[in-house]
Order: structure tokens, then sequence, then C-alpha cells
């Protein structure tokens, strides 16, 4: 039922492998998609649109009908500010951007780019969307990431964050989504567009500083005075992403003895290990993907890492090595809750419906409200834009927090601040990350959580979606009595897309991919590895009857 792992797992990617970027960047303005064929349109997933021009899933007719979407959407709502636009370091980033700029100078949007032509994180663009529209009612402004995330160096992406700083909701995706498909499917008609030189001098188009704000803003959220005077030892890896020129100067800006690894940007992402399925795949939550940090844990203290466009983190300790995504989320609204006084005393914790359950028992341990969600981090915005949340997280290695003052920081997800924040950690308590984790479970327990993938059709995954209480009739759990089976989140009541049973001591979720003919088995034992295991193999034989009807 798991997927194998690739023998070349953890290893250099052979030469022969790695990503021919003339033949990507090519494809990308020469290929033409049929929006006959779904896999060739636009399709807006929890990310924005992801896809490779080598399959005719990002080329730059998706680029110019999405920019073009955009554009209406904002003249339909009246948003008329600035649009703060990034990119990351994938190889089709540039040309996307180049794309875009045509459009949204056509359209007269007011449009704000890098000073140096460089890399943008995600987190930097929803910090610059929400310090720009501060104590405003107008003219606010929205931003765009150019981004395929942690995906293969032959993926693209594009990602649209509104006023709120956040990632779209579906309501607004949808309409652009649409708008897109109909601009392919009438051949690009209706689509304003001036050349790329034209674009770039327009009186419309701005360079703006990002790493600057961002950087100075960081004391905000983080104790950057404790870090440095404790003189802890910090190993950064950018992993070649849009973080590469943010960390020296925040070093320089604060003082602080860390480390960056290596500061090597290459479209083809020749410095990486290969992830579990032979892949290069930037993931910080990877162990494979992660080798080579994990191999230098004893010259620090603490280290960390982020994706490609810096919205993940990465977590090693010297004493355990990289740290579960789940583990670190753990220990990190721990620490926080208890050392961030200004923040409300009502502000509650926001964590996905497939993170782990020790979550829930930090929170009754802390006395925290908990507000369990489902899969993605539009249903943190407003709790961390009015404070309400302290804390949002995903299972997958995501996160972000309120200022110490309690305001809003960012309402995506910010890898930076979470790498900063292990440093914070460490600093302050005197034991890193995984030591205060391993505190955690010996009054709370162990948790054994993991995530598997199952084959299902189409038809299959629609019918999981379906899946009623009532249809899959569990009475049991791996030896205990079912608790709870749910299909809406019970944090917001809103449908996760699956389902989710639960029992005394231990819990299954499962849910389709979006992108692959799998669905996802999230499961979890307080008991014991072994009970993980009968929890993973009841898993796919209770939902087995809804396939067959």
């Amino acid at each position: 039922m798991a997927a194998e792992v690739d023998p070349r797992a953890g290893k250099p990617a052979d030469p022969s492998r790695l990503a021919n970027i003339p033949r990507l960047v090519t494809a990308y303005f020469a290929g033409q998609p049929d929006p006959s064929i779904p896999s060739q349109r636009v399709a807006f997933g929890t990310s924005g649109h992801r896809g490779s021009s080598l399959n005719h899933a990002f080329n730059e007719a998706h680029i110019t009908a999405i920019s073009q979407a955009l554009c209406n959407h904002r003249q339909r709502i009246g948003l008329d500010g600035p649009l703060f636009v990034g990119i990351d370091t994938h190889a089709l980033a540039e040309p996307a951007l180049a794309s875009a700029l045509e459009v949204f100078a056509a359209n007269g949007v007011e449009v704000m780019v890098d000073e140096h032509d460089g890399y943008t994180p995600t987190p930097a663009i929803s910090h610059a969307i929400l310090t720009y529209n501060k104590g405003r009612a107008t003219g606010l402004a929205d931003g765009v990431v150019i981004t395929p995330s942690h995906n293969p160096p032959e993926d693209g992406g594009f990602k649209y964050n509104p006023p709120n700083g956040g990632p779209a909701d579906t309501d607004i995706t949808a309409g652009i989504e649409r708008a897109a498909n109909g601009f392919l499917e009438d051949g690009l008609r209706g689509v304003k567009r001036i050349p790329y030189d034209r674009a770039r001098k327009a009186s419309c188009v701005h360079r703006h500083d990002y790493i600057g704000p961002y950087v100075a803003d960081l004391a905000d959220v983080v104790d950057m005075a404790a870090i440095r005077s404790s003189g802890v030892k910090i190993g950064i890896d950018p992993l070649g992403g849009a973080a590469v020129r943010y960390w020296q100067p925040i070093i320089e800006r604060y003082g602080i003895a860390a480390t960056v690894i290596s500061d090597a940007v290459d479209p083809t992402f020749r410095f990486m290990t290969v992830d579990w399925d032979g892949k290069i795949r930037m993931d910080c939550s990877s162990p494979y993907a992660m080798a080579r940090l994990i191999g230098l844990r004893d010259q620090f203290d603490v280290a960390f890492a982020n994706d490609t466009d810096a919205d993940r983190h990465g977590i090693v300790t010297r004493s355990s090595g990289l740290m579960n995504p789940n583990h670190y989320l753990a220990a990190a609204i721990f620490y926080l809750f208890g050392n961030r006084p200004n923040w409300r005393p009502d502000s509650a914790i926001g964590k996905t419906v497939v993170s782990s359950a020790i979550i829930d028992r930090v929170a009754r341990k802390i006395g925290r409200r908990l507000v369990e969600t489902p899969v993605g981090f539009k249903w943190f915005v407003d709790g961390l834009c009015d404070g309400s949340f302290g804390f949002g997280g995903e299972e997958s290695a995501g996160a972000s927090f309120l200022r110490r003052d309690g305001s809003v920081w960012t309402t995506d997800k910010d890898g930076l601040i979470l790498g900063l924040l292990a440093a914070e950690m460490t600093a302050q308590t005197k034991r890193d990350p995984s030591q205060l984790f391993t505190q955690l479970t010996d009054e709370l327990g162990v948790p054994f959580y993991e995530r598997i993938d199952a084959a299902a059709t189409p038809a299959q995954k629609n019918l999981l979606k379906a899946l009623s209480p009532e249809k899959l009739a569990m009475k049991e759990l791996a030896g205990e009595p079912v608790r709870a089976v749910l299909t809406a989140a019970p944090g917001n009541g809103q449908s996760f897309g699956g389902i989710k049973v639960t029992s005394d001591s231990g819990w299954f979720a499962a849910r389709p991919s979006g992108t692959e003919d799998v669905y996802k088995i999230y499961a979890e034992s307080f008991r014991s590895q072994t009970h993980l295991r009968q929890i993973q193999q009841e898993a796919p034989h209770s939902i087995a009857p809804a396939f067959t009807g």
C-alpha cells in the first residue's frame, strides 16, 4: 500500500536525470495547451495553478489567461492598489513573470517587482500586502507569487493572495479559473498584452524593496536579541530557494551566530539529494531531500531549511536530527503560548484535521481553545488577522504566528520565522526543540504518526469525497470502540473532502489526492508503532466497500 522508497533516495541526483532547462523554457513559449484535455486546463488547487510546460500544463497561454482573469477580477471588485509580485527560483518562474507583466502592464495595474530582479518568498509578499494595507480602507493591495512550492524543477506555479494577505479562497480562485479557461477556449481573445520591453518600462511597473522591510520587522515577531545574546549556533539551508538573499541581511542586522551552508541557485537543483521516489523535490520535511543538512547537524545547536518559496520549514536538531513536522508544531505551540504575554488570553490554536492529536493534548495542557479546520492555510487567515488565532499550522510543515504584541505578522505560511523560532526556543530554554518535544511526550504520551498513499481511480476518489459516517458503518478501530466519524472539520463545520475516524488512542483520516490517482491515509497511534500499523491496515479495508458500491 505504501509507496516503495527509491534506492537513490537521499543521494545526489545523477547528472543524466537533471532537468533540461532549455527544453523546459522552449516548451513554455512554444507549447500550446488544448483546453479540451482536462490536464491542460487552468486548475487552481489549494496553492494555485501548477504544472509543467513539458506536458502542456504550465505554458505561456496559461499565464497570460490567468493574468487577464486576475485583472478582470480586480476591476470587477474595485481593487486598484498595488499588486505585489514575487517569483521563486524554479526555471519557469522568470518566463512566467515576463508573461504576467506583459498583461498586467497592458491593463494598467500598478505592479511591484523586486528592486534587484531577485526572488521573493511567499511570506515576504504576505508581509508586504498587510503592511501596505494597514489602516487603509481603499486602494488596497494584493499579490501574486509565481512558484510551485517544493515541486520538482520541471514545474511552475502561480498563486494569488487577496488583500487579506493569505491564500485566495475558492470563491475567488474558481472565478479566476473559469475566466482563464474561457480565454484559452477562445484563443486568448480578450487578453490585453504589450511587449515585454515596454511592460518593464511602463509607468505602472515599479521596483520595490521586499528584503529591507521584512528583515527590519523580524524582531517584532521573533526575539532576535535573545538569539544574539545566547550565541546559539545556527545552520541555514535555503535549498536554492527564494529565501537565499534574505539570510545574510538577517544575520548582519541582528548579529546572530548563523551560517548559510549554501547560497547556490541553480534551476536544475543539482545540489539536492533526491526524494523518496528518486525525484528532485525541495521538500524540507523529507529526510531524503534534507540529507545534506542532517549530515551537518553536529556542527550546530539547531539548523533549518525552507522550501523553494520559503513558506515551509524543516527543523534539524543536534539531539535528534530532522524533526517530524507535527512534533515541531506541538513544541512551538507550547513554547509560544508560554512566552508571548501580550497575545490575547483567548487567542486560539489553529490546526488542520489531519495534523497530529498531540497538538490537541498540548492545547488542553495550556488551556487554549483548539480550532480544527480542513486542509488549507486559508482557514487561518481571518483568525491571524484579528488576533483570535495566535498560531495556525499544517502537518505539511507550514505555519505562521502573531507578532509579539499580538498583531498580525503574515496570513500565509512563513518558513523563515518558524526556523528562527527554533533558534529562539533553543536560546531561551537551553534545550533544542526535539528535547522540548520529548519533555512534552513524557507527560502527554508519544504519538506514532504517518501518511501513506493507496491507489484510487478518479471515480473512487469521488466516492471517497461523498462517503458518509452511515456508509462507513465502522464500530471499532484497531481493537478500540470508534468515538467519532467525521466528514466536516470540528472547528468550523466545513467539509474536508474525506473522512476521519477516531478512537481513544488513535485515528485515521482519508482524503483523495488532487493530482494523482491515489488517496492519502493519515494515521496516528498513542500506543505503539504496531498499533499504528494496525490502524493503517484497517483504514483501506473499511473504505473498500464504498468503492465497490
